[in-house]
């Protein structure tokens, strides 16, 4: 979306005196910490998240502007949603996804419910649309983490409740605002700030060309031959970036596109459900390790990002991992702030719609 749109609903930044109290987790890389913006947005024309194509330019600064204020001054949002009711399906394991959702509805002032799908798909016992007609009669938003993007993209489209996608086998779109919220803090504006992403082209990879887009930044892909991104959202990052002034270059020289970085950025080899193809990964991919020589191509102030949890000594050795320019818990509590943002747009503003039909 244009600044047009920006403007047309009001999604504007202002500066705050605020000052948010710093974590003693990773302090010494929070010598920046990005000014929060004075007021919420108050209108949101999202109903889901399930991509961050869905958000758009003027959503993405939506979600990272908000998620400032939020850290900021979490004491001013606790009673923000009050009353209302999220549940959680989860086909994979969490550590971060759904503490963070936890913690956050919990801090807003709702109720958090989580269901452990990872004995089965969410759609096995009956129909995804049945499922969905369940869930919104009984709850006001409902977060999937699954292995197919298709079950988030039908459970958006059966329910008449927001749904949010925790992670999928297509993308991550919480995880890379949390990347780009902490990228702010430490750089500030990243219009003219550099990412390169080493390894996978991934769902973590996909959300980060789609942010870095949105946000008109700079990102660096590099990939072995044959795991580059999914092409349809390499074309929608370029189609955004053509309207922002991003740069997105792909790449299969890890070097090249580290060389002069900002951040360095890496994720496991083998996500879940790739098993299989671990012993073939393992073969290929480590060319692409990032350690201490790879970090010393990026510019001298580089930071290292991991969206976690980490293989260590494979995709990241423990030198660069637990270095001060590591910025990887940065990232984990950011996730936090970020869906608590995500958590209020998509339901702070308005009044719970009537449930749809079954025959609609």
């Amino acid at each position: 979306m244009s600044s047009s749109v920006t403007a047309r609903y009001g999604l504007q930044r202002a500066d705050s005196h605020a000052q948010k109290k710093e974590s003693k987790v990773n302090s010494h890389v929070q010598n920046r910490t990005a000014a929060a913006p004075a007021r919420a947005p108050q209108v949101f024309w999202c109903p889901d998240l399930v991509s961050t194509r869905d958000l758009g330019p003027a959503g993405v600064d939506a979600v990272l502007n908000l998620a400032g204020i939020m850290k900021a001054r979490p004491v001013d949002f606790r009673k923000a949603l009050i009353g209302r009711q999220m549940v959680m399906f989860f086909e994979k394991p969490s550590l971060r996804t759904r503490l963070t959702f936890e913690a956050g509805m919990a801090g807003l002032g709702g109720t958090a419910m989580f269901v452990d799908q990872t004995h089965e798909r969410l759609d096995a016992r009956e129909t995804l649309s049945d499922v969905a007609h369940n869930l919104e009669r009984w709850v006001d938003l409902i977060v999937l983490r699954t292995f197919s993007q298709q079950t988030i993209e039908g459970m958006a489209k059966h329910a008449c409740v927001p749904v949010i996608n925790a992670l999928s086998d297509l993308e991550h779109p919480c995880q890379a605002l949390a990347d780009y919220l902490t990228l702010i803090e430490r750089f500030g504006d990243m219009k003219n700030r550099s990412v390169a992403y080493v390894g996978d082209g991934n769902n973590v990879a996909h959300s980060l060309l789609l942010t870095c887009a949105c946000l008109g930044s700079s990102i660096r892909v590099a990939t072995p031959p044959g795991y580059a991104p999914d092409p349809q959202i390499v074309a929608d990052a370029r189609e955004i970036a053509d309207e922002t002034g991003a740069e997105i270059v792909l790449l299969n020289d890890p070097h090249e596109a580290v060389k002069g970085a900002d951040a360095v950025y890496t994720d496991a080899w083998v996500s879940m459900g790739q098993e299989k193809e671990e012993a073939e990964r393992a073969r290929i991919f480590p060319p692409y390790q990032v350690n201490a020589e790879l970090m010393a191509e990026a510019a001298p102030h580089a930071v290292f990002m991991h969206c976690l949890p980490a293989h260590r000594g494979l995709e990241v050795t423990d030198e660069v991992m637990d270095s001060e320019r590591s910025l990887i818990f940065e990232q984990a509590e950011n996730r936090l702030h970020v869906q608590k943002a995500i958590l209020y747009l998509l339901l702070g503003g308005g009044d719970r719609l009537p449930a749809r039909s079954a025959h609609a």
